[in-house]
């Protein structure tokens, strides 16, 4: 239950305004408020006897909340489909507008993070599944995974650390999400004509979520995607990248052992180290938590934020792309 929307009173369903003035109270233009009518029902405005709209301070209130969702970067149908499904998970009451994102659509991406990670705790992935469908039809693809399903994956690993859940459920959960980010890198919008990305993890390192999130995002923005996952051989590595030419290899390290394996990634890759085509990208909380290893590891370091490092990752690609 998402216990932030305050209780209104009955007197708020009283209809007060006309379209004009909630196109002036809202900000929304008439236009815009009768196409909303038209095509999604909302709001469901009253009538005069005359035939013309009139809404409530109910009304107001959803439109202002809609608009700031959009403004957001939310679709409308996502911003409405959202706003329906905080009204059925919390009947008797309405939005506020008094508080940001963090506090609105914030409660609905923690609505969705506990519900999956509940299925997933209860082993039950058919449950899963209803919960990130429904999220879906809420929330973009790449909101689902920015603002649920990093956060799942970061309160799965808190409390198998913190000895809430066993091996089991950890395994279970994370192989779940897993098995939906190949999903999502394998079946995205159709992929630009060019190299793909190449994505690996350190020699010996068995940690990928970090990759599988960036491999995803990329995905979204049709940016082609090689997924080579764990513990890949530097020797290995270099083969694979002479064989398919890519503008950028991204390579994972989580822990400092991990990351020690790239130190000298230059002499077990002198042909990549001498390339002037493939950049060698690497990143994890290897370099988060030891940031000494950034100035002794050649090669560009992404940084410690995903959404940045994607970005940056798509312009590399795209400024190739452009060019031939």
């Amino acid at each position: 239950m998402l216990k932030t929307l305050p209780q209104f009173q009955p007197g708020d369903e009283e209809l007060l305004y006309n379209i004009g003035v909630v196109s002036r109270m809202t900000g929304i233009s008439m236009a815009t408020l009768r196409a909303w009518e038209r095509r999604y029902s909302f709001p469901s405005s009253g009538r005069t006897e005359g035939g013309h709209r009139l809404y409530s301070e109910n009304d107001v209130l959803q439109l202002r909340w809609v608009k700031q969702r959009i403004e957001e970067g939310m679709q409308t149908l996502q911003a409405i489909n959202a706003l329906r499904h905080i009204e059925r998970s919390s009947p008797g009451y309405s939005t506020t507008l008094n508080q940001p994102i963090s506090g609105q659509a914030g409660n609905l991406f923690e609505y969705y993070q506990n519900a999956i990670l509940s299925a997933l705790f209860q082993h039950n992935t058919g449950l899963a599944d209803q919960y990130i469908n429904e999220t879906l039809t809420n929330l973009s693809l790449e909101h689902l995974i920015s603002k649920v399903i990093i956060p799942v994956f970061n309160i799965i690993g808190e409390k198998w650390e913190n000895h809430e859940i066993g091996v089991d459920s950890e395994h279970f959960s994370t192989n779940y999400l897993r098995q939906k980010f190949i999903l999502w890198i394998t079946n995205g919008p159709p992929a630009l004509t060019q190299q793909p990305v190449v994505l690996a993890s350190a020699p010996n390192e068995l940690h990928e979520g970090g990759l599988l999130i960036i491999g995803s995002l990329l995905r979204r923005r049709r940016i082609p995607i090689a997924y080579l996952g764990q513990s890949v051989p530097l020797g290995d590595l270099q083969r694979f990248l002479l064989e398919t030419r890519p503008v950028v290899v991204v390579v994972a390290a989580m822990t400092e052992n991990t990351a020690n394996e790239l130190l000298n990634w230059q002499e077990v890759m002198p042909e990549i180290a001498h390339s002037s085509i493939t950049h060698f990208c690497y990143g994890g909380l290897a370099y988060i938590e030891h940031p000494y290893l950034i100035e002794k590891t050649p090669g560009i370091y992404l940084g410690d934020d995903i959404a940045k490092a994607v970005d940056r990752i798509e312009k590399m690609v795209l400024e190739k792309y452009l060019q031939n």
